[in-house]
């Protein structure tokens, strides 16, 4: 990213590091976890950085599928303690072309310091951590093994794949922030049922925003049940993107991610109000989500993620409204249905998401 640059990073303390390697690795992040209470900035930002080693071994196009699973297996082992981490970082660094960004180089050389912290955590910190690193590491491996441009069989399908890539964070980070706040604990199980509707709506979001990018780099995660009243395969999508046909597809998508982020605000109001740190960090992902929802919807014939990528502007919006709406619900539960409005929607269903969730089988 062009705000990130590499430095000298010898004499920083593992946690300077990891600070440094989150502006490098996302910008969004970087931004939103400081808002979380102190207790928790540590452990959240450093299982994103493992995630983003999870994915950044998923993204190496060098990479023989049969090599990928090695190394998404090698590294399961290092958060667990039972590989080593400077063993795993050499071997991948060796991996990584020069077409892997900078940022993501360094934060893999540096892979025994991100380590060295996830192992000081607690024993239920580090529980939910590994569960998620794993499950995320199995799921990408096995949807990256499916990946072609025909797209996914079905709903269902793209319900497990987001599940994998971004319903297990939810539920990592719902169990980190149970593990928190006494009061969180108490709602544990209604917060799970909603954590794995939560990041499947922010990654419907990345798969609508991404279409084209996906794409050219040979892959489609939209769902062919969604197209398949159209005369033309997803594989063929580029020479049919104005047919009524593909634009009813596309809201169909929006519809169901618009429900999935439903089920965000549901999840955020259960968060006490006392916690408006948690708040916000949930508040900004869901209100940056629903933007760029809004704008996909408004630009459906869209031919990059860049013309559909909400602007700073937008984003300051977020933050500044999401400090009107952070102290109670019914102005929370007003804003969205007003950003909402022009969306089309279905009823979201919490028992539909839970028998998706049980179905999973990898």
């Amino acid at each position: 990213m062009s705000h990130w640059t590499a430095q000298d990073t010898s004499n920083m303390t593992d946690q300077e590091y990891q600070a440094y390697s989150l502006q490098g690795v996302s910008r969004t992040f970087a931004l939103t976890i400081p808002q979380l209470p102190e207790a928790l900035r540590l452990p959240v930002g450093n299982a994103y950085l493992l995630c983003r080693i999870t994915d950044t071994i998923e993204d190496e196009a060098s990479l023989a599928m049969a090599q990928k699973e090695t190394r998404a297996a090698e590294f399961v082992d290092v958060v667990k303690g039972t590989h080593s981490a400077e063993e795993f970082a050499a071997a991948f660094s060796a991996d990584l072309t020069a077409n892997t960004p900078e940022a993501e180089r360094d934060l893999i050389r540096n892979t025994a310091r991100v380590i060295r912290l996830t192992h000081r955590f607690t024993a239920p910190q580090r529980r939910a951590i590994e569960q998620c690193v794993e499950k995320m590491a199995t799921g990408m491996i096995y949807y990256q093994k499916q990946q072609s441009l025909n797209g996914l069989r079905d709903t269902e399908e793209l319900g497990d794949y987001c599940y994998y890539v971004a319903g297990v964070v939810g539920v990592m980070l719902t169990e980190l922030f149970c593990d928190y706040s006494q009061e969180m604990a108490q709602q544990r199980e209604q917060l799970l049922k909603l954590a794995v509707s939560f990041g499947p709506g922010l990654q419907m979001t990345h798969i609508l925003k991404d279409i084209w990018e996906d794409q050219q780099r040979g892959a489609c995660w939209l769902p062919r049940d969604v197209f398949a009243q159209c005369d033309f395969e997803l594989k063929d999508i580029a020479a049919h993107q104005n047919d009524a046909c593909y634009l009813d597809g596309l809201g169909q998508l929006i519809a169901i991610a618009t429900a999935h982020l439903r089920n965000a605000l549901q999840y955020t109001l259960l968060i006490p109000v006392k916690e408006k740190g948690i708040r916000r960090f949930c508040f900004w992902a869901l209100g940056m989500a629903l933007l760029t929802l809004r704008k996909i919807n408004q630009h459906k014939n869209y031919r990059s993620g860049q013309e559909v990528k909400i602007s700073r502007r937008s984003v300051k919006a977020t933050v500044a409204a999401t400090e009107l709406v952070v102290g109670g619900n019914k102005r929370a539960r007003w804003l969205f249905d007003r950003v909402a409005k022009a969306l089309p929607s279905v009823n979201p269903n919490v028992a539909e998401i839970e028998n998706t969730v049980a179905s999973h089988k990898i």
